[in-house]
């Protein structure tokens, strides 16, 4: 099999190094809006040999967008359009409402499968891709019932080749439950990193001060505004929501603070300790 990679990123990089690695590709195409970031893919041996999409297109038996949200939008429709009957396209993106929207009742509708990696590191572009990101982490497959029995058995065949779990989704599924477990967790890091910069005027005392735990709740500030707005506009209404319930519980926090209610406090972390349970 050919795999064609558009956008070779951390994820995208990182989905080509394993599928090299496990062997279910013969030889990946990569494709890039950025030259500088293909060359490097290439030197990297991250992928085999740099193409144009029309390329890739020709070539490939499966062709994966792992580009920023906005850009699958504009670049799904013209694939759509030119893929074969053998051919299988995927894309990886962080939001899937607004995509499914975009392909529903397409003529080639079938070929298409949308995936979400729950996988990834705060950086960013070809030099952070890395090997077994992918390894036993999930992988969100969204509304299968409108994709090609073959082309969904590709998938699940790379995903289990991956060692990753599979769970199976809609398009709002996937939206509303990935704004609590993934979108609020960047946008409270990017606010935090922007709270300590705004107060803490000294930057060295940031750097000596900074423990294990500051650095893995802000560490997340350091991810790309490229990839993560686009995830912050097509999952407006989600992110707001889950927002207002984060807002609520800081003003809570704050007001017993303000009154000194301590014993409310305590109550209150040990309750929010019952995470244990659920993420060990």
């Amino acid at each position: 099999m050919i795999a064609a990679i558009i956008g070779t990123g951390l994820i995208g990089g990182s989905l080509a190094i394993t599928l090299k690695e496990k062997r279910v590709a013969d030889k990946v195409l990569g494709v890039d809006q950025s030259a500088a970031n293909l060359q490097r893919a290439v030197e990297l041996n991250i992928v085999d040999e740099a193409v144009s999409l029309d390329e890739a297109m020709d070539r490939a038996d499966l062709i994966v967008l792992a580009i920023p949200v906005d850009a699958v939008l504009k670049t799904l429709p013209g694939i759509m359009d030119k893929v074969k009957p053998h051919q299988v396209i995927m894309d990886v993106g962080s939001t899937k409402e607004k995509i499914l929207e975009l392909v529903a009742g397409h003529p080639n509708r079938g070929r298409f499968v949308a995936a979400h990696p729950m996988a990834g590191t705060e950086y960013s572009g070809p030099d952070a891709a890395v090997r077994n990101l992918f390894t036993h982490k999930t992988m969100v497959l969204c509304d299968v019932k409108n994709s090609d029995e073959d082309a969904l058995e590709l998938v699940e065949n790379m995903v289990d080749s991956l060692q990753m779990r599979t769970v199976y989704m809609n398009g709002e599924e996937h939206d509303l439950h990935t704004a609590y477990v993934s979108h609020i967790s960047h946008i409270t890091s990017f606010a935090l990193a922007l709270t300590v910069l705004k107060k803490e005027k000294e930057s060295g005392r940031i750097f000596e001060l900074a423990s294990g735990g500051f650095e893995s709740t802000v560490r997340l500030a350091k991810s790309s505004p490229d990839m993560w707005v686009p995830i912050f506009k097509h999952n407006r209404n989600n992110v707001l929501d889950v927002l207002d319930e984060h807002i609520s519980q800081l003003q809570q926090m704050k007001t017993l603070l303000e009154a000194e209610d301590y014993d409310t406090f305590y109550k209150l972390i040990q309750k929010s300790n019952k995470i244990r349970k659920i993420l060990k």
